[in-house]
């Protein structure tokens, strides 16, 4: 009962904070320069829901992509009837095969072949 426990603190709570909060702005920006220049695509993004885009709106992830707009990616989330405040990670399977199926289906052939 006399036991207690010692943690060495790590910094203060709000420092170790921001630097979670760097870390996972920079790792998603990479992400969305990769999915812009086509190095990977937004559907497989979208089912394999890497950790930098669990937080990630799926409105973001759709507008990152080459040619794609606010109103285009609008469109295709209200024919869907997802909000495009969803994040990446909250969207259930069925919506990530859905979602993804739409996108690959949305993409254009010239851009499949860069």
């Amino acid at each position: 009962m006399n036991a207690t426990a010692t943690i060495a603190p790590a910094g203060p709570q709000y420092m170790r904070a921001l630097e979670r909060a760097n870390k996972v702005r920079l790792a998603r920006a990479e992400l969305k320069r990769r999915v812009a220049t086509g190095e990977l695509d937004a559907a497989e993004v979208i089912l394999e829901c890497p950790w930098e885009a669990h937080s990630m709106t799926v409105a973001d992830l759709l507008v990152s992509q080459r040619r794609w707009g606010a109103s285009r990616c609008r469109k295709l989330l209200y024919q869907l009837q997802l909000s495009e405040a969803k994040t990446v990670g909250s969207l259930t399977e069925r919506q990530r095969r859905t979602l993804a199926s739409a996108c690959q289906e949305q993409t254009p052939v010239a851009a499949l072949s860069r």
